[in-house]
């Protein structure tokens, strides 16, 4: 069964078991469940009218503050998921999600607020690895790169089979200057036959970094055009050299990995 395909099933399993019942409760519990699912199958717009019109009857909702923040965020619209995410907090104070949703709004334009909310996160669930890789992000962003590694060790020692934190961690060591225990640890994930082009080019960062530029440029020149290479390569380097991520094309390839709500 195609995920498509999947997700429409189960959309009309809880439409189906909500009707089953009746009044304002049940309707309310309708909306977050048809969010979830809708999240769930990759409808993020679905999962924002549900919550949307959940919220219209009852704004201090905080699961469906939670939820809409989620749907946002899968839209892209993170302005406005930042202020779902805050109205969540202020109605329940210390909500781990709402912490690390709102760290990733602001990860890329307040790295040192985004750590703040990370941290807050970790601190409440110190097993989500998702939160310890995001926290190791924004402190790569600080040009805190030691940090940054403890992070993504713990996000690691949370889930061993993060590939995420193992690839983030790379790139860490490699802006840090240890570019061959990086290409030692993100090697194996790039040349796996099933391997994205993401990975691909997650090595040549690493290979850039390192000195090795001409097998950098072979990996890049099967996707990128030779300005674009050179624009990357120029990028990766500059990463290494002043151990700025923020500047540089290798900040794209240590994103946060974004756990399924």
């Amino acid at each position: 069964m195609s995920k498509r395909w999947a997700f429409v099933v189960l959309l009309a399993g809880v439409l189906s078991a909500c009707a089953a019942g009746g009044g304002k409760d049940h309707d309310e519990s309708r909306n977050l469940e048809v969010a979830r699912a809708a999240l769930r199958g990759g409808a993020p717009q679905i999962a924002l009218r549900a919550t949307t019109a959940r919220l219209t009857d009852d704004p201090t909702d905080v699961e469906a503050a939670l939820l809409q923040g989620d749907a946002l965020t899968a839209l892209g619209r993170l302005e406005q998921a930042e202020w779902s995410y805050r109205a969540a907090l202020r109605g329940r104070p210390g909500l781990a999600a709402a912490h690390l949703g709102l760290g990733r709004c602001l990860l890329a334009t307040h790295p040192a607020e985004a750590e703040r909310q990370f941290q807050f996160s970790v601190d409440r669930e110190p097993g989500n690895a998702a939160a310890w890789n995001d926290l190791g992000v924004a402190r790569d962003l600080l040009r805190r790169h030691d940090d940054a590694q403890m992070a993504y060790r713990s996000a690691l020692a949370a889930n061993p089979q993060m590939i995420g934190a193992q690839v983030n961690l790379a790139l860490s060591l490699a802006m840090s200057g240890d570019a061959g225990a990086a290409e030692r640890m993100v090697r194996p994930f790039a040349e796996d036959a099933t391997a994205s082009i993401k990975l691909r080019h997650d090595l040549a960062a690493v290979l850039a970094m390192g000195g090795q530029r001409d097998e950098a440029t072979r990996i890049l020149s099967s996707d990128l055009s030779p300005q674009q290479v050179a624009e990357a390569l120029s990028a990766y380097v500059a990463a290494r050299d002043t151990r700025e991520p923020s500047q540089s094309a290798a900040l794209r390839n240590v994103a946060p990995q974004m756990a399924p709500p």
